[in-house]
């Protein structure tokens, strides 16, 4: 206990101890540490990123809507494209790349009437 007490006497440690105290209670605790700084910071930079995403789909849509404002063809060409609509006298063929088993059963085990 007296060799603290004498190197707790020595000049400036009392203001380093103080010092590091401080600078490790505001780099690492607390809600306003700098690690919480830059953790949101980064989190910023993350929602800046999607903003800009979103940005880019509404000016899409936007060239989308105006587009089926002033050519009526568009309007048919889209129901074609994304609702597979047709005429009286055509046949849709839908071509899929989905990776499907070969194998898999023709019934399935929550089917009752195929047993």
């Amino acid at each position: 206990m007296a060799a603290v007490v004498k190197v707790w006497n020595l000049p400036f440690i009392k203001y380093a101890v103080i010092t590091i105290v401080g600078v490790v209670l505001v780099g690492f605790v607390g809600k306003n540490s700098l690690m919480a700084h830059l953790r949101n910071k980064q989190y910023i930079g993350d929602l800046e990123d999607e903003i800009k995403v979103y940005e880019d789909r509404y000016q899409n849509d936007m060239r989308q809507i105006r587009e089926l404002n002033h050519n009526p063809k568009a309007m048919e060409r889209i129901a074609r494209e994304r609702y597979f609509m047709k005429h009286d006298d055509e046949d849709i063929f839908v071509l899929s790349d989905d990776d499907r088993d070969i194998l898999t059963p023709l019934t399935t085990p929550e089917d009752e009437t195929a047993e």
